[in-house]
């Protein structure tokens, strides 16, 4: 082997390990100067790994190019939010209709969906055709609104709406709580057995989206993006635990929180919430964009209260994000 072969083979070797390096630190850590570097996918950065391994094998044919392809692999199947679902082989997905019962008990059917302003035409049949109970709407309009509610219930259910987003349901809102600040909402809906349950609806400031990562403009404007979502989510939920007995009162918490499931800014809410797509989600959970997702910013939680039995993110034409459906059991 040539001395230039060799040296090629463990300079791609010594690329590929400290690309492994700094995506676990940033990943893992989550640090706000490095927030340009995790707006991607952790797969995206693996893949570029993993070539740079496949690179120097081709020139080194050494073994150690062959262990950090396998390192990469187990890299990307614990980190990355896609492979969660290799855990749900038992699981099975919701269908479109009525929400199937568990053990012959009632099952609650959310759905979270933005609308994009109805740009891609109305989509109110594509979210009637899933009969949800309640709908978290995000990037609507008060009229829009109302249109998809009396499609859903045939103007028998209730629907309130703040600045761009709505909750509808086919019960009673008791109660709703706004943010004249953010385009976010809290309502408190009456149950048919005379319970109740808040529901918040988020809708986090948009993300950034400048990529050229050569420039310095580009990693502060990401840092001060994560922590503006940071600050409106901290400010949701001190509102909730101040207008409820939360974390004791049944709370369902989702929207468009631009930001994938990565993202540290969903660490603030583990404590008190479950993931329904990480618990229970089966297929491609990504949400954004609709035709090829490589994002999954849209999400629905759950407290203790509730246990997600079903979810899985739905393709529609009607929009450029897809929505997300899943099916819960009240009363854990």
């Amino acid at each position: 082997m040539s001395a230039l072969r060799s040296r090629t083979g463990w300079t791609f070797v010594g690329l590929s390990l400290l690309l492994h390096l700094l995506t676990v630190f940033c990943f893992s850590r989550q640090p706000d100067r490095f927030a340009a570097f995790t707006v991607l996918p952790i797969w995206v950065w693996g893949g570029i790994g993993l070539l740079l391994s496949m690179v120097a094998f081709y020139f080194l044919r050494a073994s150690l190019s062959l262990v950090m392809t396998a390192v990469w692999a187990v890299t990307l199947l614990v980190g990355a939010d896609e492979a969660r679902v290799l855990a749900h082989f038992d699981k099975s997905p919701p269908q479109p209709g009525k929400a199937a019962p568990h053990q012959q008990t009632p099952v609650l059917r959310v759905a979270t969906f933005n609308c994009a302003g109805f740009r891609y035409g109305d989509p109110s049949a594509d979210i009637a055709a899933w009969q949800p109970d309640i709908v978290l709407l995000q990037d609507v309009y008060p009229h829009q609104a109302r249109l998809i509610a009396d499609v859903l219930y045939g103007g028998h259910g209730d629907y309130r709406t703040h600045q761009t987003n709505a909750v509808l349901t086919r019960w009673k809102i008791q109660r709703e709580v706004r943010n004249p600040t953010f385009r976010d909402q809290q309502v408190t809906i009456a149950l048919p057995d005379g319970s109740t349950i808040e529901v918040v609806n988020v809708h986090l400031t948009s993300a950034a989206t400048d990529l050229r990562f050569w420039k310095r403009s580009t990693w502060s404007q990401h840092r001060a993006n994560r922590a503006i979502r940071r600050q409106e989510l901290s400010m949701v939920q001190q509102v909730l635990e101040q207008t409820t007995a939360f974390p004791n009162s049944p709370t369902l918490f989702g929207g468009d929180f631009n930001a994938s499931a990565t993202d540290v800014v969903h660490r603030q809410l583990t404590r008190d919430f479950i993931d329904a797509f990480a618990t229970a989600g089966t297929g491609w959970g990504n949400t954004f964009q609709r035709r090829f997702p490589i994002l999954r910013i849209d999400h629905l939680y759950t407290t203790r209260h509730f246990t997600p039995l079903r979810c899985r993110a739905v393709m529609t034409r009607h929009s450029d994000h897809r929505m997300v459906i899943a099916d819960c059991l009240p009363g854990r």
